[in-house]
């Protein structure tokens, strides 16, 4: 056995402090580097637009009505009141099931609505970009009243022969703001996939939604809803960073689920006889306006400027310190300075009302949202991208503008999507708007004509 004795001589090292602190930055750099969020890039979406033969008039609702409908007078003739003064223009359209007479909600006809949407969409942003369906890595599929089995994104696994190890999910129950909440769960799926392509695919099933009843909060459904919806095509490759429309900046999510006045604003239930339908609380609006700020209250300091941020409480410290028996008005900060664009979810006219007045959004801010209304309808989930292709149909869209996508949804959720425009967009690509965009905006009447 060898003994180091105490007067052994040991070598030792020092190195300079300078390359110490190169070493530890360069470590830490690394280590900043390998955690730093992937970017979420859109490279492109696809809404869906109904043939002509669809289309629904005023003129055909009310004389559909008037023709199939087992219900009183005046339960018809509430229903074309609200349809008269939706905002909702003539060249909506329904399924094939709702124009047959008597109309047909039967699950084959569900189905077949479902897939005309969702298979036309797939089918054009796949031969659009020149994607394999292989190469999908996520599929993310919403629908809030259809929910069959197998599931809808298994029913498109089916169609396009997607691989079989893809991350599928099938969203239900989660209403018009579903859209935005599946656009967050492939943000959160991307986050942890490694060069990752994700398919959102958002619609409504209007098939099965209609009510038969005669209760009035349960009827205003029938009125609003229309045929839609919308392939989303999301990736965090970075070589998809030339090719990408957009980047995803921000998504915020507000759930009010805890409030019973909230949870039940949007209620499915059945009525005395039995009948099944969505029913639209007087309180939605009141409702929709809490969400909306709790939802900013956590967006805004991310995007709003300084000075933005100063003027609001600045106004708080009045109201709520120094003039507390004269009261006073909170200021609203000008969103405006934060956005260049705004996408409000087409719900209804005063849906589109509120959330304006509550920004102090000008006529032409919400110009997308209701024209997409008169337009489209109420296409639930995907209204907002209805929206944004209309923006991109306009030419208004330029590199590095921010959109702000505000979606409403039961629950009740408000959930907000803020995309930056990263390239340089072509307003002569073809999008759902393409045939008619020149007649837009229109002057929408505050009662329809026939």
């Amino acid at each position: 056995m060898s003994v180091i004795s105490e007067n052994s001589i040991i070598p030792t090292f020092t190195y300079p402090p300078l390359i110490i602190a190169a070493t530890i930055t360069f470590l830490v750099l690394i280590y900043l580097l390998s955690t730093k969020p992937r970017p979420v890039y859109l490279i492109d979406f696809i809404c869906y637009r109904p043939p002509s033969h669809l289309r629904v008039s005023m003129a055909n609702f009310a004389e559909h009505l008037e023709i199939y409908s087992i219900q009183p007078r005046d339960t018809i003739d509430f229903q074309v009141k609200m349809a008269e003064k939706s905002g909702i223009g003539n060249e909506s359209a329904f399924p094939l099931s709702l124009h047959r007479i008597p109309l047909d909600n039967s699950l084959p006809f569900s189905r077949q609505e479902t897939e005309t949407v969702l298979f036309t969409a797939v089918d054009q942003i796949l031969d659009k970009h020149k994607v394999n369906p292989k190469s999908i890595d996520i599929l993310i599929t919403n629908c809030s009243i259809f929910c069959p089995t197998p599931s809808i994104s298994s029913t498109v696994i089916n169609k396009f022969g997607f691989r079989s190890n893809v991350k599928s999910f099938s969203l239900s129950g989660m209403g018009c703001g579903a859209g935005l909440v599946a656009v967050g769960l492939a943000k959160d799926l991307l986050k942890v996939s490694k060069n990752s392509l994700a398919l959102v695919l958002s619609m409504e099933a209007v098939t099965p939604s209609g009510y038969n009843g005669n209760i009035k909060s349960m009827l205003l459904a029938n009125a609003l809803f229309r045929m839609g919806g919308v392939a989303v095509l999301l990736s965090n490759k970075k070589q998809d960073q030339s090719r990408a429309k957009y980047k995803l900046k921000y998504l915020f999510r507000t759930h009010m689920g805890s409030d019973d006045r909230a949870y039940q604003s949007v209620y499915q239930q059945s009525d005395d006889t039995g009948e099944v339908g969505v029913s639209l609380s007087r309180s939605l609006l009141h409702v929709a306006a809490n969400a909306l700020k709790m939802n900013i209250t956590e967006l805004g300091p991310r995007v709003l400027p300084i000075s933005e941020m100063f003027l609001y409480l600045k106004s708080v410290v009045r109201c709520k310190f120094l003039n507390r028996e004269r009261g006073g008005e909170i200021y609203v900060p000008d969103f405006k300075k934060a956005f260049e664009h705004f996408c409000i979810h087409a719900g209804g006219r005063a849906v589109i009302d509120a959330v304006e007045g509550r920004l102090r959004l000008s006529r032409e801010d919400g110009e997308a949202s209701r024209m997409t209304l008169y337009r489209f309808g109420n296409t639930s989930s995907s209204s907002v991208w209805y929206e944004l292709a209309y923006l991109e149909a306009k030419g208004r869209v330029k590199n590095g503008d921010r959109v702000w996508q505000i979606g409403f949804g039961s629950g009740f959720k408000c959930n907000s999507a803020v995309w930056e425009c990263v390239s340089e967009l072509d307003s002569d690509l073809r999008n759902a708007w393409s045939d008619c965009i020149d007649s837009y905006p229109v002057e929408i009447p505050h009662v329809a004509d026939h």
